[in-house]
């Protein structure tokens, strides 16, 4: 579900810096487009990580997966602006506050991406371990449920 406000983000920023280069005014409509539809997906996957954050108390006494949400939270406030800026007149609000906002969510997807990289490589949130072949069962999930779950 984060894929898409990711790409959506780096998406915005490279129109910002194709009609800055180019001043072609589709670069303006695409940034316009592609900051909102940022925003409506980062909102989707916002709704989905603040309820996967609440229901499991294996997530919640990690620091990462604060700092993670604070980073994904402030992602999206800065997409947010970067569309409402670009309502009125898509082509005006790239310089300087289009390009200033698109580079910004870009250093806010690489702090949540990097927090989330670690909740999930390091603290294996979200990661189903099975049985090893010496029959060994690893460590269980801080979500007990879904090793349980029919959807394997």
């Amino acid at each position: 579900m984060v894929t898409f406000p990711i790409a959506l983000v780096v998406a915005t920023l490279g129109a910002d810096i194709m009609w800055w280069m180019i001043g072609d005014p589709f670069f303006a409509r695409v940034a316009l487009w592609t900051s909102g539809w940022g925003f409506v997906m980062g909102v989707f996957a916002g709704i989905a990580g603040t309820a996967e954050l609440l229901a499991g108390p294996g997530v919640r006494r990690r620091p990462e997966s604060w700092t993670h949400a604070v980073a994904a939270m402030m992602l999206l406030a800065t997409i947010g602006a970067n569309w409402g800026f670009r309502l009125m007149d898509a082509q005006a609000a790239i310089l300087p506050w289009g390009l200033l906002l698109s580079t910004g969510g870009l250093i806010f997807v690489g702090l949540a991406g990097w927090q989330g990289g670690k909740l999930v490589f390091e603290h294996q949130i979200g990661v189903m371990i099975e049985e090893d072949e010496a029959g060994e069962e690893e460590p269980e999930a801080d979500f007990p449920d879904v090793a349980e779950s029919p959807a394997r």
